[in-house]
Order: C-alpha cells, then structure tokens, then sequence
C-alpha cells in the first residue's frame, strides 16, 4: 500500500517543507495543496504499510513541527459524509457552560463538563446532573446565549460548504442540545442534526432531559444511520470531535480527526487539528485550497 502525509500549518511553505521532509528522509512533497488566509498544505506520497504509517504518525506527532500532520492510507480521500460533533469543534463553546454562567453555575457545570469529555465520567450521569443543576433558569437565557456566546469556530462553514458542493451529506450530531444544533447547523450550512431536548414548562427549564439521551453510542448510531441512507460504508465518513463520547464514531469512520480534542480522544484519533483550523479537514482529504467554497 501507499501512504499520503498531508502537512498543515500556518507558516512559509520552504519552512514546512524543510521541517516535514527533515522526518521523511529528505522526500520532497508530491503535490501543493496551496494557500488559504496564511495556511499553507502539502502532500506527500510514500510506501508504506498499516503498521509503518502508525509508527510515522508517532513518529511526527513526537517532533516539534507547528503543523498538523496526518499520515493517512492512499485511496477514498474525499469522504462523503461529513459528521461532526458540535460543542468546541463546530463552535468554540460548550453551550451547556454557556447557559450554566446566566444561573451564576458556570465554573461548577464547566468542572464536570471538562471531566466528562475526558472520559472521567459517564456522559450520561454528568449530562443529567448538570441539566438538573439548571432547573428554573428561564428559557430567555437559551435566546441570550446563543445570541451572544455561541461563534462558529474558523474554517467550518468553509468545511461543510466545500463538501456539499462535491456532493457529500453534512450532519451536525451533539450531546448538546436541539436548541443550539437548529441553529448551528444553519449557521454552519449543515444538512442534517440530531441532539438532546431539554425539558420546559414553557416559561423556565425543569432540569430534565428528554429521553433516550444522545451520548456515544448514540453517536455511532447516527453515522451508520446516516452511512446507509446514503449507500455508503464507514469507510466513506470523515467524523470529527473533541470529547470522549465522540470517539466512538472517530474510530469507526474512515477519517476520524481530534480537534483540539481531549488526550483519549488524540490518542485514538486517525488524524488530529492542534495547530490550524477546520479547514485541515479538506487538506486531509486531498482538496486544493483553490476548490474550497466560502
């Protein structure tokens, strides 16, 4: 088999080129995937088998490039279908911490929030817990917050547009909740979403959850959903997150990618964003920075 190592980063392309081909033996790049707002891409072609591409990706992670590498199988580069998680991938906040600070709870919501994602806690017991500790705050605060809390994260309304455009399904799939993914999802040109309910009187929130609540299984669940809708394999899916409950549908998909993602969640992932933004996620893929759409 042959290997693609598809360099991303923020800096001169001679200077990412020296610094990757440095770790490569001297191999120049195959191919420029171009320039785009100050990031540039490169691709790399190689021999290589399963096990030697997993040792090249330790092997680069270990060195001190400020440049997200991916060291992926050549072949079925542009997925289609593009499912992600939503809280600090697609956006930069955790919507549930966000509503935590109109109730003055945000640092005691954020700590079990933070340790959830870490996989220190079941996701289901911490998202209950912390619905819970927000019953009666008024549904006037979810309007608030995404008004005046909730941005999209740079390069995701690029990501989604550009794979539309060349025909793949794009759905926005969280443990957060329907309130923000409506809104998310059309902010960010999402096709489709799925996420949790939160239960109201119609005037405050009664600190429940609508059931069955939408964790990591729950996750894995949609991409197959969504794979087979489409004709597709999970070979044929790019999924992306950052928290343990994602990282069932990142290590099912055909690329699954950690951004700025917790620990467990890098570790396992095929391919992770530290260093630039979504807009890697097409790099990855083979796309040049002249076809992204937005």
């Amino acid at each position: 088999m042959s290997l693609r190592i598809v360099a991303v980063a923020a800096m001169d392309a001679a200077k990412l080129e020296a610094s990757v081909a440095q770790e490569l033996g001297g191999v120049a790049p195959t191919r420029t995937l171009g320039s785009v707002d100050g990031l540039v891409a490169l691709e790399w072609s190689l021999p290589g088998t399963p096990d030697e591409a997993a040792r090249l990706r330790t092997h680069l992670g270990a060195r001190a490039i400020p440049a997200d590498i991916a060291v992926l199988a050549s072949g079925n580069a542009r997925k289609r279908l593009l499912i992600s998680d939503m809280d600090s991938t697609i956006i930069g906040q955790e919507c549930l911490d966000e509503l935590a600070d109109f109730a003055g709870l945000k640092a005691e919501v954020s700590a079990i929030t933070e340790r959830a994602m870490r996989g220190e806690l079941d996701f289901e017991g911490a998202l209950t817990t912390r619905v819970g500790m927000l019953k009666g705050l008024g549904l006037e605060a979810l309007d608030q917050a995404y008004a005046e809390r909730i941005t999209l994260n740079p390069g995701a309304a690029t990501l989604v547009a550009t794979m539309k455009a060349n025909g793949a399904e794009t759905v926005l799939v969280s443990g957060g909740f329907t309130y923000f993914t409506s809104r998310v999802a059309d902010a960010a040109g999402f096709q489709s979403h799925r996420g949790n309910t939160l239960i109201d009187d119609g005037k405050a929130l009664t600190g429940e959850v609508g059931r069955p609540i939408l964790g990591r299984e729950a996750k894995l669940t949609a991409l197959d959903e969504y794979a087979a809708a489409a004709g597709i394999s999970r070979d044929d899916v790019i999924a992306m997150g950052d928290g343990a409950n994602d990282l069932a549908m990142i290590k099912a998909s055909g690329l699954g990618i950690a951004y700025h993602a917790k620990p467990v969640v890098a570790a396992e992932a095929h391919a992770a964003i530290e260093h630039t933004d979504l807009r890697a996620a097409l790099f990855f893929q083979g796309y040049e920075a002249k076809e992204f759409v937005g």
